[in-house]
């Protein structure tokens, strides 16, 4: 089995061979690295994505805005993903962002999930009837499973979740008020006995 590191150091050096620069494919093989890490199918795609990059009609979204269309070609997932990561302090009060055709969207995915951990936000991904929801970089939940390679993600969008509570006030007074029961009421032997009880401050 390849390790990590492995998987990130092939994934950068093979990105620089397909003509990305030694930033760029750093990105990508920090991504790589955390798809595989999530049990997604990185190398898979990224193999497929470079062998055949010079065969599709790609186009670099530097800006991004509330709807990003491109009828005739296909966003690069690599530009697309590293210019998301930029501008999401400027994109996460949107109420939800769109994508028309996205090469290979398996690499643009990471991107969107370290913007999670950047805003502290939930965010939920949709790859044409794939879901993503991102748990700040740190797992990721989805109804996609299979080790495959998927070349084009038409319909692309991105919803930053306000965070909210998953529980009520009336549950959580509740269960507050059992957590009530281990409180020890503070006398004169628990004081003498607690912490630091009998240290002499000589400052």
């Amino acid at each position: 089995m390849k390790s990590l590191s492995e998987i990130d150091t092939v994934s950068k050096r093979s990105s620089r061979a397909a003509g990305y620069s030694w930033g760029i494919a750093e990105e990508v093989g920090k991504n790589v690295r955390l798809l595989e890490f999530f049990s997604l199918p990185g190398i898979k795609n990224l193999n497929s994505f470079l062998n055949n990059k010079k065969n599709i009609k790609l186009e670099n979204l530097s800006l991004i805005t509330e709807d990003n269309k491109t009828n005739n070609s296909q966003y690069c997932p690599v530009i697309a993903g590293v210019n998301f990561l930029d501008q999401i302090k400027s994109l996460e009060n949107l109420s939800e962002i769109n994508f028309k055709n996205i090469a290979y969207p398996i690499l643009f995915l990471p991107f969107v999930s370290r913007a999670s951990e950047i805003v502290g936000k939930r965010i939920l991904l949709k790859l044409d009837e794939k879901e993503f929801v991102m748990n700040f970089n740190n797992c990721i939940y989805s109804n996609f499973s299979k080790q495959e390679i998927v070349k084009t993600a038409e319909r692309v969008s991105i919803k930053i979740i306000k965070n909210e509570d998953s529980f009520t006030e009336t549950e959580w007074k509740e269960l507050y008020k059992l957590s009530e029961e281990t409180f020890v009421e503070e006398n004169e032997s628990l004081k003498n006995s607690g912490a630091g009880a009998g240290l002499t401050d000589n400052d």
